[in-house]
């Protein structure tokens, strides 16, 4: 049986939301998304739906590329799953994508992880939470404690998961696009 990657993406983009986050938790990355892809194609995670407007949330499928990660620190962490695994993992985020009118962003959950308080909403998630759900499908990323407390840091300690990369997230970017053409040139 084969094996395939996942791809956790923790980002700093700068705005004032993160940086009203990092008061509370003192960690530098505090958005967190996932990929299937090491060249971050489809990412995705509940944040912003518009992000020139804090206040609308939810379901989103990240462009890494666009203005507001221009200037992104991040993390990338690799998460080796099996083909099943895999398909789950991409089916679960599928429907995310599909049904993202029914979801909204969890921002009493945010509050509520500040003073560990679980607090489950149906159809609502935060970043680390909806992360946290899909990595839960896996039998080789377990979640040691509910997803409704997971924050993004946190990420970094589920079982099997290990640091890529750590830095500009358009050095990454570039790299990968370096690596992609070369590839290409090969084959």
């Amino acid at each position: 049986m084969g094996h395939r990657q996942v791809f956790v993406l923790l980002t700093d983009t700068g705005t004032l939301f993160t940086k009203l986050i990092r008061i509370f938790t003192g960690k530098e990355l505090n958005h967190a998304s996932i990929s299937f892809d090491e060249g971050l194609l489809d990412v995705y995670s509940f944040g912003r739906i518009n992000p020139a407007n804090p206040f609308s949330g939810g379901f989103v499928k990240e462009d890494v590329r666009a203005n507001l990660f221009a200037n992104a620190r991040c993390a990338v962490y690799a998460c080796t799953v099996t083909e099943q695994e895999y398909g789950r993992m991409q089916d679960q985020a599928a429907f995310f994508e599909e049904n993202r009118h029914h979801y909204k962003y969890n921002l009493l959950g945010l509050f509520a992880v500040l003073f560990n308080w679980e607090y489950n909403r149906s159809n609502a998630f935060f970043c680390s939470e909806f992360v946290g759900t899909i990595l839960k499908e896996t039998n080789g990323c377990r979640v040691e404690k509910p997803v409704s407390l997971l924050k993004p840091h946190e990420l970094e300690k589920v079982f099997s998961l290990h640091l890529v990369y750590k830095g500009s997230l358009s050095d990454y970017l570039q790299a990968d696009s370096a690596r992609t053409r070369l590839d290409a040139s090969i084959a």
